[in-house]
């Protein structure tokens, strides 16, 4: 949890890797106790506008939400939160996640999906709020090292093949 602009507005950090395994026995029992966790510390922090930051990177797909508890969190925040939200930011977004907000899309309201953001790196995370009081895992610092590294690796190559260069000169 961090804080943005003049007014001190909150940024909401939310590591998926850190989930539960979905292979417990006791799976439904904590998301939904951490589900209320989460939305009555949203009740207390939040009393203007806020962010939420989705860190999706490192995060193996057994431990991400199932579309089910996703669509019960949208469906229980409170008008006001939904309200208050200005921006819900998903950081190295995988192809899971980008197909469940696409199919989810028709059923959540035009104003929410609006307010939905794909960042593929931290550098431009960065670029978008400071980040001085917003803290990040190592494993997503990791992923994001690695990742950046292939992305350059894939330029590189790309940029050395001599039918893309001399398609690219023409």
């Amino acid at each position: 949890t961090g804080y943005y602009g003049d007014g001190l507005n909150a940024i909401i950090v939310f590591a998926a890797c850190f989930l539960p395994d979905s292979s417990r026995t006791d799976y439904n029992y904590v998301m939904e106790n951490l589900f209320l966790y989460v939305i009555s510390t949203l009740e207390l922090m939040v009393a203007e506008d806020y962010m939420i930051v989705y860190l999706n990177g490192a995060t193996p797909r057994r431990r991400m939400p199932g579309l089910g508890w996703m669509k019960k969190c949208y469906q229980m925040i409170d008008r006001r939160l939904r309200k208050n939200l200005k921006s819900f930011i998903i950081v190295h977004p995988s192809w899971f996640i980008r197909t469940i907000l696409a199919v989810t899309r028709p059923f959540i309201s035009s104003k929410f999906s609006s307010k939905i953001q794909y960042i593929n790196t931290l550098a431009e995370l960065r670029e978008m709020i400071p980040m001085e009081y917003v803290h990040i895992p190592d494993s997503i610092v990791k992923y994001d090292e690695e990742k950046c590294i292939k992305r350059r690796m894939r330029t590189s190559c790309l940029s050395n093949d001599p039918e893309i260069t001399s398609v690219e000169q023409e």
